[in-house]
């Protein structure tokens, strides 16, 4: 953190109240004033070197949570929504927006919440014929976005349940795959899983004790349903206080997110943490030998190198995404500073896009975003078969990435020139925040610049950007 100014007030003032003390004691044991800390924890003041060291000395604390992902998932969430012609006149800056999410946090997220809800009513207003007809028409939150939001802001690291699956990886006897656990552990549940040529993935019937799983799945996947049903069944207790804690609006969104709780269960218990990230570190963050030694898909190891956030013990932050083939997100999560749009696709120059194009092959790129931030960005087609002739391939591509300073850390950088400005491509997030003037590939205007159009010229636009 040296030669970077930290604010963390907000963060601060969290520590202080997990234990329990008032100012005046806390500024004793780190050894500053009391003024200091109130400046410190108002954001009038970085935070100096020696409260951080104070901080891990006298409290034990993870100082690398100081600078989270929060405020600049909330910076950038605000500055997308922000960018909606509906907010008229300039934009804030982006240091006010900065204060904002490090001393209001609860404000930016009401008012994202609020956004979020404004963009909803307006799509209704443009189907209204269709609405008024249906008895069911009201305003509501998506669910899917409410749980999206929910893995979002935490950081796509669930520690309870991380916790719990790596305890059930432990029980494992030596000998035993982790699908062969996952049959046993069933089975005491009077579960008995029997492989079909059925068109879905996995079924349960409660009442016959009959977990169902297509033979048409790759074994990472029937192996990742056995766990997740596990999951369902003895993990109750676990799931539904963790829901209450996210205070869901709707039940279609709780019953989403228990779904997607089981699911990282599943995750977890397949590559529990520890050795998993003592995995990853050996060697040097190979997926395909972080695949083969845990018996798990592409996909399901680029996502799990994404959820290394234990406090106290993290991995490299990464960022992960998956798109189709129209560009659309379908799952995202980011560790680092790169953060993707709520809505619509992602920057066509990007690598991901390119994986569609040489199957089975992966794709290294050097990209810089207009902050000017460097990333190493991985990208590989994980199109899947429907295990039949007549069954439709569902087409995905992943993204994998992390800041410049961490790729020696990654095999698939090695060889590469990490230190030439050209070997670097220009990436943004959404045409609609993305600040460069000059992309080749620009789908639409930036919302938050003027334009210039002149009739007599034409360029690779036909209007220039103020």
């Amino acid at each position: 953190m040296a030669g970077v100014k930290l604010y963390a007030g907000a963060k601060l003032r969290e520590v202080r109240g997990r234990i329990g003390l008032t100012q005046k004691a806390f500024a004793a044991r780190l050894g500053v004033s009391l003024p200091y800390l109130n400046q410190m924890e108002n954001n009038n003041r970085p935070v100096s070197s020696s409260v951080v060291v104070a901080l891990a000395q006298e409290f034990g604390f993870d100082v690398t949570e100081l600078s989270s992902g929060d405020e600049a998932r909330l910076v950038s969430d605000m500055r997308e929504a922000l960018a909606d012609p509906v907010f008229a006149g300039p934009a804030p800056a982006a240091a006010d927006l900065r204060l904002a999410a490090s001393n209001a946090p609860a404000l930016a997220h009401a008012f994202l919440a609020l956004h979020t809800a404004y963009r909803q009513a307006t799509e209704r207003l443009a189907s209204l014929d269709e609405a008024l007809g249906r008895e069911d028409a009201r305003l509501q939150p998506s669910p899917w976005e409410e749980v999206r939001d929910f893995f979002h802001y935490c950081d796509n690291y669930i520690d309870a349940v991380d916790h719990a699956a790596e305890r059930f990886a432990s029980a494992v006897p030596p000998g035993q795959s982790t699908a062969e656990a996952a049959r046993d552990a069933l089975a005491r549940h009077r579960i008995t899983v029997v492989e079909t040529e059925d068109a879905d993935i996995r079924r349960l019937d409660a009442e016959a004790g009959i977990l169902r799983l297509s033979r048409r799945v790759p074994g990472s996947t029937r192996t990742f349903q056995m766990l997740l049903q596990l999951a369902l069944l003895t993990q109750e207790r676990l799931l539904e206080a963790t829901l209450d804690l996210a205070r869901f609006q709707t039940p279609e969104a709780r019953a989403i997110a228990k779904i997607g709780l089981a699911n990282y269960f599943a995750g977890a218990a397949m590559m529990p943490y520890g050795r998993f990230l003592e995995a990853a570190q050996e060697t040097r963050h190979d997926l395909e030998r972080l695949s083969d030694r845990f018996g798990a898909s592409l996909e399901q190891v680029a996502h799990r190198l994404s959820t290394l956030q234990r406090p106290g013990r993290k991995g490299i932050p990464f960022f992960f995404v998956r798109v189709d083939q129209a560009g659309q997100i379908t799952k995202r999560h980011s560790a680092t500073s790169l953060q993707f749009a709520r809505y619509g696709g992602a920057c066509p120059l990007w690598n991901v896009h390119r994986a569609f194009e040489t199957p089975n092959n992966w794709l290294r790129q050097l990209a810089e975003t207009p902050d000017g931030v460097r990333y190493f960005c991985l990208a590989r087609d994980v199109s899947k078969t429907g295990g039949a002739f007549d069954a439709p391939m569902r087409r995905f591509a992943i993204g994998l990435g992390c800041e410049l300073r961490h790729a020696p850390a990654l095999v698939y950088a090695d060889h590469l020139d990490l230190e030439t400005d050209e070997a670097f491509e220009p990436i943004g997030i959404s045409c609609r925040i993305c600040d460069r003037r000059d992309c080749h590939q620009r789908a639409v205007p930036p919302i938050e610049r003027r334009l210039n159009v002149e009739p007599g010229r034409r360029g690779i636009l036909p209007y220039s950007v103020a």
